[in-house]
């Protein structure tokens, strides 16, 4: 058994649910946790501003500003013993000791590389328990409703990089890099990266605020309209602007999500009719404005260019998705019994042992893992993290029969993140554990004001 339910006996109300009264009631040490945490969501947003714009001389260190920050969570939570030591736990930081040992005698031999793929296990996996023990359910709707209001702005961002050349200040790079930060080139435009190093960030923000606009639209009553409206046509606006197929992918998969609550809590349809039409009669003024109209001819030229070199929509997900998968398993007898060691995968990895950014052990993340711990450690991994994604999947469906359904839809991004997200890279791999740190916490019963 894998104990991961906040409400478990493994979680028990007290101490571990930090933050069931007010703020100014809690003691200070939580309160110390309880702005960690925002802390660390705070330079997740904003730590590729500070690499490309405010701090571009210090921007390798800033990569991983994140770290100390994680780790003193979980050594704080250590110190108090309130940190579980569950499988999930356990075996993470028995893979980040034991591959960090072979990555450094039979593999790499690189103690920094190593080390850069052992946080991950070491910091970043415990980091996720710890946002899920000091948030309650209040938090995460908090957290939420600063999503919403940080969507406005980021869509101007994005408008901004999208008609603005590369060599513009707006599109500069990690460490002030005057080529630009944009990816690909589809009609003379690139996929703007909005405040983060690279545009996966954007795509992942933009997936995140998504749960959120659905689940504020199944409960208008505890947010402010002006703020959901405005990040509902922010978020519409930013599917084309974002040229990326995976926002796209992961808005279907939240709304399918909500379509399932419909259909499983009739008292919801009212809700999910309301949202529907909304989004609808935005898809249809936007429509008619020239910038949604270009940047959607630039995103179905990108869908449709790239889905003829992959074979079509069959293709990309036989191919990325569950390709990936079954190629990885596959190919792990062809490799070292102990893979090429921890970190190898990464682009921080390839550039300090070879000079240059690129995929040395493979690009899909069960690849990468199997490649850099090899077939016994790597496959412990993946069945680690796809048995917590399902655990939590199972826990998430409890709560929605008990008409609680913001679990449910941070399930909708977060099953995929936790069971085969890229953690090799550090801002996938913050959103990885700032998700499922939310998703544990909503599993809480929300906290009395």
């Amino acid at each position: 058994m894998l104990p991961i339910a906040p409400d478990s006996a493994q979680f028990p109300r007290e101490p571990y649910h930090l933050a069931t009264v007010s703020l100014s009631r809690q003691k200070p040490k939580s309160v110390w946790l309880l702005r960690g945490v925002w802390a660390y969501f705070i330079l997740l947003i904003f730590e590729g501003a500070l690499r490309k714009w405010v701090l571009p001389e210090i921007a390798s260190p800033l990569l991983v500003i994140r770290d100390p920050i994680a780790l003193w969570l979980v050594l704080r939570l250590i110190l108090q013993k309130k940190f579980p030591f569950t499988s999930f736990t356990i075996g993470s930081i028995a893979v980040g000791i034991i591959g960090t040992i072979t990555a450094i005698i039979i593999g790499h031999g690189n103690l920094t590389v190593a080390l850069f793929g052992a946080r991950i296990f070491l910091i970043h996996i415990p980091a996720l328990y710890a946002i899920g023990i000091i948030l309650n359910k209040n938090d995460v709707e908090n957290m939420g409703k600063v999503l919403l209001w940080l969507t406005a702005p980021m869509v101007m961002l994005v408008i901004f990089q999208f008609y603005s050349p590369q060599s513009a200040w707006v599109n500069r790079g990690v460490g002030g890099d005057l080529a630009g930060a944009g990816f690909g080139n589809v009609l003379g435009y690139s996929r703007p990266p909005g405040v983060f190093s690279f545009a996966n960030g954007n795509t992942l923000f933009f997936s995140l605020v998504c749960c959120f606009v659905f689940y504020f639209w199944f409960n208008t009553k505890s947010v402010n309209k002006l703020a959901l409206i405005t990040a509902t046509v922010g978020l519409v606006v930013a599917i084309p602007l974002s040229i990326s197929r995976t926002l796209l992918f992961q808005v279907v998969i939240t709304g399918i999500f909500s379509l399932f609550i419909g259909f499983r809590k009739p008292r919801f349809i009212t809700h999910l009719i309301i949202g529907t039409l909304v989004f609808g009669l935005l898809l249809f003024i936007l429509n008619s404005t020239n910038l949604f109209k270009l940047s959607t001819e630039v995103f179905v030229t990108r869908f449709t260019d790239a889905n003829e070199s992959e074979g079509g929509l069959e293709g990309v997900f036989i191919d990325r998705f569950l390709g990936g998968m079954y190629n990885a398993l596959v190919n792990s007898t062809d490799l070292p019994f102990f893979g090429y060691g921890l970190g190898l995968g990464s682009n921080v990895g390839s550039q300090l042992l070879t000079g240059q950014r690129t995929f040395l052990v493979a690009e899909q993340e069960w690849g990468r893992i199997i490649g850099e711990l090899g077939a016994l450690l790597g496959i412990f991994v993946i069945f680690l993290r796809v048995l917590f994604a399902f655990k939590l999947a199972i826990l998430s469906y409890k709560k929605l029969q008990k008409d609680d359904v913001l679990p449910w839809l941070i399930l909708s991004l977060g099953f995929l993140l936790i069971a085969q997200g890229q953690w090799a890279q550090p801002t996938s791999l913050g959103f990885s554990v700032f998700v499922g740190g939310l998703l544990l916490a909503s599993l809480k019963k929300k906290a009395n004001n």
